[in-house]
């Protein structure tokens, strides 16, 4: 459902107004004043009277941002298959991705389980492997005191992140708390890029799912790997993505771009906040997260098609422009967008048969890039070039690496590895009897050399304190099963089973 513009926080400017190039002018929309009035709320939600409203199960007080009506549940039984094979793919994520990649997108369409969400969005965005990278770092830029400049414009902003979810609800409590911690860390990482009014709600999305640190880390890779440019001080990516959005929209809906060429009315005033807040300021929450699981798995292009199917819904057809005869009535359109189009199962299966591929905005990337360079000039802000999902990202990370580990909860004592070798001692045991039984009949066979023992394995080995070379002997060593007595005739089974040692509970 569509969502008040006091829960969405500052718009961007209305037709007629300007960005003037720059990210102050994201900040404020028409409506700040109110945002600010309704966000000032105390220290925790329970001090402040909420603990007798009802909170959704995304962390919203019901009522405000979070009502969504009905949703669509999973079934529970549904959700628990998910789960284990999600754990599945976690514990073993480089095989997956290395041979799997297809299988995990198909996993992220369907939607990451609510209690694994996080964490896949770690392994998905590479965050997992730049905390890895980087032990420390986060302490680090924490504990330093950080630019003036951007610390002012950072605590202006966190108010207005999400003011009705029960982790920013209150002025000074924890969420609160570390949102200034990560964007803070951001603008000490990255002191030429500095902050963005956009980065709140991303990091504020982010520290719903996982700690201060790990935001972190999936902030830098939104910034650097799937976003790159989007939060410059000119704001020039941004600008050119807007020309590919809308080129694009000539072949998904041309009804819809002759009305928006029509009315000059520039891509700018209704993508911004779309792309650059992740649609997180836009949808409905459920339908949010969908998005965010897919964007994380296939990159920018999964921005681009919610963008091109809210368009072709809005303004794809004669009759819904009857109401938009002017700029001004477009805008609002596309502002107070229908809940049936933002509604989960209809935007998602929408946006996975859009048939826009990496491949062609990459082509009509280089495309307006041409043309910015022939009207305009060099970009001011020179990007590394952005990646298209998890499988590049992972492609692109330089040199040899360590495998992702997970972190059990329950580890197995240091001394496993005597135990892994003893770990089933009855049928340990009944080898031993077998093979004794077999000594014993060699014993009585005065046919047979003592000279070789069939151990039980099926290994053929000389017994302990016999030579090969004197089959006269007739008082064969006891066999004890120690580690050396038993290393003759170790299975392959035996020799294998260092690999499961690892054992995660």
């Amino acid at each position: 459902m569509a969502k008040s513009s006091r829960e969405n926080g500052p718009r961007a400017p209305a037709a007629g107004g300007s960005l003037s190039g720059t990210r102050e002018s994201l900040a404020q929309g028409p409506d700040a004043a109110t945002a600010d009035e309704l966000s000032s709320l105390g220290s925790d939600s329970e001090a402040n009277g909420f603990a007798e409203r009802r909170i959704d199960k995304f962390g919203f007080i019901v009522g405000s941002q979070g009502a969504e009506g009905a949703l669509e549940e999973v079934p529970l039984e549904v959700l628990r298959q998910r789960e284990s094979k999600w754990l599945d793919m976690l514990n073993n994520w480089d095989k997956w991705m290395a041979k799997k990649h297809k299988k995990i997108r198909l996993r992220c369409q369907k939607g990451i389980p609510p209690s694994l969400r996080g964490r896949a969005w770690q392994y998905l965005s590479g965050g997992k492997v730049k905390l890895q990278q980087n032990p420390g770092k986060f302490d680090e830029l924490d504990m330093s005191p950080g630019d003036p400049k951007w610390l002012d414009v950072i605590e202006r902003d966190l108010h207005r992140q999400f003011p009705f979810h029960e982790m920013f609800v209150s002025r000074g409590g924890h969420g609160q708390q570390d949102l200034f911690r990560v964007l803070k860390a951001y603008t000490l990482y990255r002191p030429e890029e500095g902050y963005c009014q956009a980065q709140a709600p991303i990091a504020a999305v982010l520290l719903m799912h996982m700690p201060a640190e790990q935001a972190f880390w999936c902030l830098v890779q939104v910034c650097e790997k799937y976003l790159p440019g989007y939060y410059s001080e000119k704001l020039e990516a941004i600008q050119l993505d807007g020309e590919i959005l809308f080129s694009l929209l000539q072949k998904v809906s041309p009804v819809a771009h002759k009305h928006l060429s029509r009315q000059k009315i520039d891509p700018l005033l209704y993508m911004t906040e779309w792309f650059m807040c992740a649609f997180a300021r836009t949808l409905p929450w459920s339908s949010v997260l969908r998005v965010w699981d897919m964007f994380f798995c296939e990159g920018v292009k999964i921005i681009f098609r919610v963008g091109l199917v809210l368009l072709k819904h809005a303004l794809g057809s004669p009759e819904k422009l009857k109401a938009c005869q002017g700029q001004y009535e477009t805008i609002e359109q596309l502002r107070s967008l229908s809940p049936k189009i933002m509604q989960e199962a209809f935007l998602v299966q929408e946006v996975i048969e859009l048939p826009v591929t990496e491949r062609q905005i990459e082509r009509e990337h280089l495309i307006q890039l041409r043309r910015w360079q022939e009207t305009r000039g060099e970009l001011e802000c020179r990007s590394p070039p952005r990646m298209h999902g998890a499988k590049a990202i992972l492609d692109a990370e330089p040199g040899p690496r360590p495998a992702l580990q997970p972190s059990p909860s329950i580890r197995l004592p240091p001394d496993a590895a005597l135990l892994s070798s003893k770990a089933k001692p009855h049928k340990q045991a009944q080898k031993e009897q077998k093979r004794t039984k077999t000594s014993a009949q060699l014993d009585k066979s005065p046919g047979l050399s003592q000279a070789t023992v069939v151990t039980a394995s099926g290994d053929a080995c000389p017994p302990q304190g016999v030579s090969p070379k004197d089959p006269g002997s007739q008082d064969p060593v006891p066999q004890d099963p120690t580690p050396q007595n038993l290393a003759c005739h170790r299975s392959q089974e035996s020799l294998t089973s260092q690999e499961s040692e690892d054992t995660y509970l």
